[in-house]
């Protein structure tokens, strides 16, 4: 071999490496290598937790499937994150949760993602992460107009259900300590066996995000007949739950968000939900995008501070 050819050889050699380092950079994602992005693609799937009954970010329609506005803003992070690995098709797989059970199936693993009515704060930061915050709503109490109760004071030696595992049952337990208001206080397995509670008369009222209470009032077979305190005991950030400690993930998942909200996509999602006849009842809860939830959308945020909203 003459030293032309064997420096062409060499060359040759080296462009190869170039080429084969090249591949490997553009088919292999940033971060990929690393947590939940790394289980995705090796496993071709995805798994999102839902709720059966958080009318209407997470619900069950009259066919049985999960629906609501919530699965919808995870669909569109599904989208993302198959875009971001580079795959032809992502297997999404649904797994049913409940409060007390939604964020230890996230710390564990068994699940990515849950798209539900899960307020972000900073005490479950401590286990969990949150996405950006997309909805904004406040803890409130529902009762039966006849029994004439307007504020939490009214509550007084009164027995009252939130449900188990809820940021509400936490909150009215501290107020109740803290005002030694001597109420009776009961844990319901979900939302509709706390509102049954307050139609039977079992208890005088249940404590609950007034967006879910203003569902479940909408859904009632006398609507008229329930009235939802006016006064807010606490701001709740609603926000996408996933694992901690898991930077390349909670990127893509709030790229995701942030391409919704700068797009304007989010109002017609919004809509969709609040402002218009929703499954499997065809109820409007006509509920417009309020003030918080508008300055989030401009000012995209994952606090769990409610002075922050």
């Amino acid at each position: 071999m003459n030293r032309i050819t064997s420096w062409a050889a060499a060359a040759l050699v080296v462009l190869s490496a170039d080429i084969a380092s090249l591949v490997c950079a553009t088919a292999e994602p940033a971060g990929a290598l690393d947590g939940t992005l790394k289980k995705i693609k090796e496993t071709g799937a995805i798994t999102l937790a839902h709720r059966e009954f958080s009318v209407p970010f997470s619900y069950y329609d009259d066919k049985q499937q999960p629906v609501g506005y919530a699965m919808d803003l995870c669909y569109k992070v599904v989208d993302a994150v198959k875009k971001e690995l580079r795959l032809d098709k992502l297997e999404v797989k649904l797994t049913p949760v409940t409060s007390p059970l939604r964020i230890p199936l996230i710390a564990n693993g068994t699940v990515d993602l849950e798209c539900g009515s899960t307020t972000n704060t900073l005490e479950r930061q401590k286990q969990v992460a949150f996405t950006i915050t997309y909805f904004v709503t406040a803890n409130r109490f529902v009762s039966k107009k006849a029994s004439n109760l307007k504020t939490v004071d009214d509550l007084k030696e009164k027995t009252v259900v939130s449900s188990a595992g809820s940021t509400n049952i936490k909150q009215i337990t501290e107020i109740n300590g803290q005002r030694n208001l001597g109420m009776n206080i009961l844990a319901a397995k979900d939302h509709p066996e706390a509102f049954l509670m307050v139609e039977t008369g079992r208890v005088a009222a249940f404590v609950m995000d007034d967006i879910l209470l203003y569902s479940m009032v909408a859904s009632a077979k006398e609507p008229a007949a329930y009235e939802i305190s006016a006064d807010p005991l606490s701001i709740e950030p609603y926000a996408i739950m996933l694992r901690r400690d898991d930077a390349a993930f909670k990127k893509v998942v709030d790229d995701a968000m942030i391409a919704l909200y700068k797009s304007g996509e989010i109002n017609a999602i919004y809509d969709k939900w609040f402002m218009k006849p929703i499954p499997p009842r065809n109820i409007n809860l006509n509920v417009p995008m309020g003030a918080a939830l508008k300055k989030v959308v401009a000012s995209p945020t994952d606090s769990g501070d409610p002075a922050a909203y």
